[in-house]
């Protein structure tokens, strides 16, 4: 990204690249998820305030589930809401990209490995989250995972303010920094139970205020020091 322009790059965002002379305008581009990862990782219950709201107690270790690859959904795509019982709920959320492989990473060595972050949106069933009591079918239907609109790799996640809008209202809100389990924590701890690649993402958990999504709603994910995730939400 430079400015409102894109530029192609050649070779491994993860390795060796470097630019080419294709610009293109933002107008120009169809937004895909930001990295194809062999897995999302992502944390439940992170906030204090979004455990009280789902009536659950405070973790004394990051509390973490899989969605699939599957589910991502890119920058402007539709949610699909599928037919089943309950409401479909957002949980706007920050997640991180791994860098390089990371296995065992200790916490004061965590940040070296991580790529950069961007905006994400853990939608969720929420009848089925409680029927089932694992996470598999309410959080992995397709389209369940928007990110984007793009990696900003020299954020400080420590600085993120992260708002979720629907139909321009602000519902949801929270700073990084009161997570329960910051950045460093939850790579370090991750990474003991499973070896992290390349373009791997870990969703942060969301704060206080999630709730419904209906048909035409318009969700935005907000994080200034990354830019705004904009997704509307239709039925499959």
């Amino acid at each position: 990204m430079e400015g409102d322009a894109v530029v192609e790059i050649e070779g491994d965002i993860f390795g060796r690249f470097g630019a080419t002379s294709k610009i293109h305008a933002l107008t120009e581009i169809d937004f895909l998820p930001p990295v194809v990862p062999s897995k999302i990782v992502a944390v439940g219950v992170n906030f204090a305030e979004h455990a009280a709201e789902m009536k659950k107690s405070a973790a004394d270790e990051p509390r973490i589930f899989l969605k699939p690859p599957s589910a991502l959904l890119g920058h402007k795509g539709t949610i699909l809401l599928p037919e089943v019982p309950g409401p479909i709920e957002h949980e706007a959320e920050v997640a991180l990209v791994i860098g390089k492989p990371a296995r065992d990473v200790p916490e004061r060595r965590a940040l070296d490995y991580v790529f950069g972050f961007t905006c994400f949106n853990d939608v969720t069933a929420r009848a089925l989250q409680h029927k089932d009591v694992v996470y598999a079918r309410a959080k992995g239907f397709d389209t369940f995972a928007p990110a984007g609109p793009w990696i900003e790799s020299d954020a400080i996640w420590e600085d993120m303010l992260l708002r979720c809008l629907v139909n321009g209202r602000e519902r949801q809100r929270g700073a990084l920094a009161k997570m329960i389990f910051g950045v460093p924590q939850v790579v370090a701890f991750v990474s003991r139970v499973m070896t992290l690649l390349p373009g791997d993402m870990i969703s942060l958990g969301t704060p206080a205020g999630v709730g419904p999504l209906v048909e035409g709603d318009k969700v935005q994910v907000v994080v200034d020091e990354i830019g705004v995730l904009e997704n509307e939400v239709g039925v499959r």
